[in-house]
């Protein structure tokens, strides 16, 4: 799975992009969450955590978030999960997203425009920073290809209790400051609402 092989600070140079790190989403308003799905989501981390395993903490924590922020916007986004994801094989653009955030006209094919692509870690954020940027950067060509007005890209990565945001604009990565922790989660579903209506 090449996009795993890419690491990180290695692929700005992989790739010919720049890195620089700013406060993405200081002035982003938390999102109000329903009680019981803050309850469902603490349920999840809990098993997720025991689990300890990048599968769990993707379908216990990380794939309940995207869906509810999916009901919360009403169905305005495509969501796939652990799909194929070809783009340039010769430059090691292709394997397996965990979740790529679509603005495409069908829920049963994935199509451009792509907004967002998500990875889950079982450690370390830092260890799947590389992986999510040349997942992002191949995106960017995919919306180019399509002609597709979207040239904005994020991404995030996550252990399920951290969560970290970038964005990718032309060639430039911006690194979000904070880490976000689960147990503030009005405020990392406003930031996921935030960068689906952005587009």
């Amino acid at each position: 799975m090449p996009f795993r092989d890419f690491s990180f600070p290695q692929v700005q140079y992989d790739l010919g992009l720049s890195i620089d790190d700013a406060d993405l989403f200081a002035s982003v308003p938390s999102m109000e969450v329903r009680e019981e799905f803050v309850s469902f989501i603490n349920d999840g981390v809990t098993l997720a955590v025991a689990n300890s395993t990048e599968k769990a903490k993707s379908e216990f924590i990380i794939a309940p978030v995207l869906l509810e922020l999916r009901r919360v916007l009403h169905g305005s986004f495509s969501l796939f999960s652990g799909l194929e994801f070809n783009v340039d094989p010769s430059r090691n653009l292709n394997g397996f997203c965990d979740f790529i955030i679509s603005k495409g006209k069908s829920q049963h094919v994935l199509g451009a425009p792509y907004v967002a692509i998500a990875e889950a870690k079982n450690d370390l954020i830092r260890t799947g920073l590389g992986q999510c940027i040349a997942a992002m950067f191949a995106a960017r060509l995919c919306n180019e290809q399509a002609k597709a007005p979207i040239t904005l890209i994020s991404g995030v990565v996550s252990t399920g209790t951290a969560w970290k945001f970038l964005r990718l604009h032309g060639n430039a990565v911006t690194i979000d400051i904070p880490e976000y922790y689960i147990d503030n989660l009005p405020r990392i579903m406003g930031i996921l609402r935030h960068i689906i209506q952005a587009v």
